[in-house]
């Protein structure tokens, strides 16, 4: 039998996939006004091109930066520039945003043209991915083409897609692997020209055996391996998909490309194959909306900058009032305070849940059993991270490497006695890590 490749540490979850790893992907018709935040990735945030009055073509560029570590924003659709003012995000802050009143003619920007990927130098791969502005569609957001620029002491001989999609409910990369798997499969054969190697991995989870054998038979002659995963969480955490493909380990504080490896997950691979093919950048995503009190569950193609109650109104509407709405999955995600915010680069899923399923248990002694150690896939010691945090120890947190934590929430999940434990860790990582910062600068 296969052995299923995997990691030590993490949780089992129900994965709650049934009522949309089956629906097809649906195109959403855009709404009448788009949002658009300036910063939509991790690194510096963008600054308009446009201003107020000004009419923009679908896939213009509308915000840009000098900034290594940044991504343009592109116009998902035509029509005039309304205001740029500050808007809510999903992280809940504001940010400066470019608000477009669609015309519903989607004409297309002047620039918008394909490329044969093989009559382009390697180096030049990620400049055009950059101008594509995309980056990781998996929710980090980091610039895509940050990765395909390593230091050149790194040398990559490994590319691995990322089709782990272990957040429960979300599907949308499962059912881009079957709707749209050409897409995958040049975007990865892309990232390998540009690295001038062979190695590449489609790595999947056991639970999408649609996806394994419409990814095998795609990739069957092109020298890509397509890796069958345990199904568990975080199996899509970077470092541990890296270990449990190719049993390297990402030292501490370090990233892939010290191993080796580039990671991308399976629409930004998307993203650069349409950049390529047709010449589109970025702009519009696949969205998973999920959950109980919802009329309807279904899988969304998006326009970058749909405001999320569009998506909800345009799919029937909640049958049940919502006690949470969460950007992204259960374990990860974003609970929201107000559902007028735009859909952006990293929006993966929508996730409604009713008030039974939103309680939060109240808190309990810790009883000392070493579940979240165990659970732990940083092999950290949360116990007594949450303690120091509470206590405002920052030393301690410091030395006992909580800026080590992946943010998983595995330790909270598996807490019999229902601690906090992720809440405190992340403040506390937060607040080393701007020590931290601080004590570089002096």
């Amino acid at each position: 039998m296969l052995k299923k490749l995997s990691f030590k540490g993490g949780v089992h979850p129900n994965d709650h996939k049934e009522n949309t790893a089956t629906k097809n992907i649906e195109i959403l018709t855009p709404p009448s006004e788009l949002v658009f935040p300036v910063q939509q990735h991790i690194g510096a945030p963008c600054a308009p091109c446009v201003a107020v009055g000004d009419y923009v073509r679908m896939g213009q560029k509308i915000a840009d930066s000098d900034a290594f570590v940044s991504a343009p924003i592109h116009s998902s659709v035509s029509g005039t520039v309304k205001a740029i003012k500050s808007y809510p995000v999903p992280n809940g802050t504001m940010v400066e945003s470019i608000v477009i009143e669609n015309d519903f003619t989607d004409t297309l920007d002047d620039s918008i043209t394909g490329i044969d990927y093989t009559s382009v130098k390697p180096d030049d791969i990620p400049s055009i991915v950059r101008e594509a502005g995309v980056v990781g569609m998996g929710g980090a957001t980091f610039p895509t083409h940050v990765k395909l620029m390593p230091p050149p002491d790194k040398v990559i001989d490994t590319v691995i897609v990322n089709a782990a999609e272990c957040e429960p409910y979300i599907t949308s990369d499962h059912r881009v692997m079957l709707e749209t798997p050409d897409e995958v499969v040049l975007g990865l054969k892309i990232i390998l020209y540009r690295f001038g190697i062979t190695n590449g991995h489609i790595a999947i989870e056991e639970n999408k055996p649609d996806a394994i054998e419409v990814m095998r038979r795609k990739c069957a002659g092109e020298g890509i391996t397509v890796d069958v995963l345990k199904k568990k969480y975080p199996q899509g955490s970077e470092k541990h998909l890296i270990y449990a493909v190719t049993k390297r380990a990402v030292p501490t504080g370090k990233l892939p490309a010290d191993a080796g490896v580039v990671v991308v997950n399976v629409d930004t691979c998307c993203a650069i194959a349409r950049k390529f093919k047709y010449g589109t950048p970025l702009m519009r995503r696949i969205v998973t909306l999920a959950g109980t009190p919802l009329k309807k569950n279904a899988n969304y193609n998006v326009r970058i900058g749909t405001p999320v109650d569009y998506i909800i109104e345009q799919s029937g509407g909640f049958i049940d009032t919502p006690k949470k709405v969460i950007l992204g999955g259960p374990m990860m995600g974003v609970a929201q305070f107000r559902l007028d915010i735009p859909v952006i680069k990293g929006t993966s899923a929508i996730l409604c849940l009713n008030e039974k399923e939103a309680q939060i248990p109240p808190e309990e002694p810790c009883i000392r059993c070493g579940k979240c150690v165990s659970h732990c896939p940083m092999k950290l010691m949360p116990l007594y991270l949450h303690e120091f945090a509470k206590k405002g120890d920052m030393d301690s947190c410091e030395k006992y490497n909580v800026t080590s934590c992946v943010e998983c929430g595995c330790c909270s999940y598996g807490c019999p006695s229902k601690r906090n434990l992720l809440q405190d860790i992340r403040v506390a990582k937060q607040n080393v890590m701007a020590i931290m910062r601080e004590r570089t600068q002096k």
